[in-house]
């Protein structure tokens, strides 16, 4: 089974989320494939990832937080969604650990007011709910299936888990066509969260400043490339006609583990500072964090015929080059904030 049945040419397409990281990405494939997007953005500023990508003229803004149920519900009253990606989070660890209650309102109560706008709603055709491997919480036994519980003990951990339940009731109590995606550590071109791994690094390198490992250096992880989400995302969408895909879960990852020292390792030497040894903080793993976690992605193959098609080695190489050609751009950004 592939996607091709969906033609997005004409379809009304609401991301949530859109603004940040992996959103953008999103609304950029399927701007490029001809659909009506319209994103809800929480707090419109000049270095949002719409800006980045250079999309903010091509797709709809609509400014509001999906935890003001009135503004969802004016939303949707006001427009006719065929076509729902729900990726909109507070997405940093530290800051839910530090004050959980706005990611709580943001992740949790986000989602279920989208979930009753969508209910409500009568041309409403897929949702793709985007969920984490966090959800997982920590499990002796790899790699995680779907079918593993969901054993969050953290706030953002909590609080991704939480919308990853409330997601699929709407399918089971309400027949809702949505499935839910729980993705691998995503990387790329354009992250401007330099809190996460990848960009941390590599900002660090060309900065010529040491780079700092929080943890031993032993966590292991897949890291997925943010086209390869955006493509596991969009072939789940163009299925969700279908029994055996809505109100399921599919791991979408890329099956390659990595040590965070190994990850390192690589982007130095694919930044020409082969040599370069990074500071490494932790004596074992930080509070909160799971030494070892990485998903089967069998299911999502096998239903869907999907798999990551992008190496880590092309992945790193692409979003290497992105940070030198804009160096100038995100060293600003950083100073500015």
């Amino acid at each position: 089974m592939e996607g091709l049945e969906v033609n997005w040419r004409g379809k009304n397409v609401f991301i949530t989320g859109a603004n940040g990281f992996i959103g953008s990405w999103l609304a950029n494939d399927l701007i490029e494939k001809k659909a009506n997007v319209t994103a809800v953005v929480l707090d419109p500023n000049e270095h949002g990832n719409l800006k980045i990508l250079n999309l903010q003229n091509k797709l709809k803004i609509v400014n509001g937080d999906l935890a003001d149920e009135n503004i969802v519900n004016k939303i949707f009253k006001e427009n006719e969604f065929d076509s729902v990606f729900h990726l909109a989070a507070q997405a940093i660890v530290s800051v839910a650990n530090n004050d959980p209650i706005p990611t709580f309102k943001s992740n949790i109560e986000g989602t279920w007011n989208l979930m009753e706008a969508c209910r409500n709603s009568d041309s409403i055709e897929r949702i793709v709910v985007a969920s984490s491997d966090k959800a997982y919480g920590e499990h002796k036994k790899l790699p995680y299936k779907e079918d593993a519980s969901l054993l969050p003990k953290y706030p953002y951990d909590v609080s991704k888990a939480c919308a990853d339940l409330i997601a699929r009731s709407y399918f089971f109590t309400y027949s809702l066509p949505v499935a839910i995606t729980r993705c691998a550590n995503i990387y790329g071109p354009a992250d401007m969260n330099f809190s996460r791994i990848v960009p941390d690094m590599i900002s660090s390198i060309l900065k010529n400043k040491t780079p700092v490992i929080r943890s031993n250096g032993t966590p292991e992880r897949d890291y997925l490339f943010v086209k390869d989400a955006v493509s596991g995302y969009l072939v789940i969408a163009e299925n969700l006609d279908k029994k055996e895909v809505q109100g399921e879960v599919f791991n979408i990852g890329n099956e390659k583990p990595v040590k965070v020292i190994d990850l390192f390792n690589k982007i130095a030497e694919m930044s020409g500072k082969a040599d370069l040894k990074p500071e490494i903080l932790g004596k074992g793993k930080l509070k909160g964090e799971i030494d070892r976690q990485f998903l089967d992605v069998a299911k999502i193959k096998n239903l869907l015929n999907w798999k990551a098609k992008v190496s880590l080695e092309e992945g790193l190489n692409e979003t290497i080059r992105w940070y030198k050609e804009n160096e100038t751009f995100w060293i600003d950004l950083i100073k500015t904030n």
